[in-house]
């Protein structure tokens, strides 16, 4: 059985290890933005579930909210992590954040291209809710400051889950 300090020291290593994967599955996933990932599945059905979250709400905030969702989810496990006192697992999750927008931001910049292939080949979202608000000519900008906030996710997150790894999860608020 570990002692207290190789406990600790135990799970400053996993914790390292952790922040170190999830720095290089985000590093990757900005390199090459087009590559499928495991994280993109968990993306699309959160967003698909966000459609039927909004239904109630009329078609274009159906339209918006598969999107909003697929941020709400992981910005509500951001949240949780935070106000428990839990910084490790509120910068991690903060990873997911960051992801799950820039997979938004590559469906937000396809709104002209109408390249991707869409579940049950419906509308496209970010077409639809675009050329609703006349802003279609935009889709790459908007598309653009999506991802920069995404990158400045990742960033922090990464950088803040680093200064966490000490963080005694046993000693913070519920």
């Amino acid at each position: 059985m570990p002692t207290a300090p190789q406990a600790t020291a135990h799970r400053a290593t996993a914790r390292r290890v952790l922040v170190a994967l999830c720095t290089a599955y985000g590093l990757l996933t900005l390199r090459t933005p087009e590559t499928f990932r495991l994280m993109d599945n968990v993306d699309l059905a959160i967003h698909e579930t966000g459609h039927l979250v909004f239904a109630p709400f009329g078609e274009f905030l159906t339209a918006l909210g598969g999107s909003l969702f697929q941020l709400i989810v992981p910005a509500l496990f951001v949240g949780t992590f935070w106000r428990r006192g839990d910084r490790f697992a509120a910068f991690i999750s903060s990873w997911w954040l960051a992801q799950s927008s820039w997979n938004l931001a590559r469906y937000i910049a396809d709104a002209r291209a109408l390249e991707l292939p869409l579940v049950g080949g419906g509308e496209h979202d970010w077409a639809y809710l675009l050329a609703d608000l006349g802003w279609l000519q935009h889709d790459l900008l908007i598309a653009g400051m999506v991802r920069g906030a995404g990158i400045l996710l990742f960033a922090l997150g990464m950088f803040g889950a680093w200064m966490a790894v000490n963080d005694d999860p046993t000693h913070h608020d519920r």
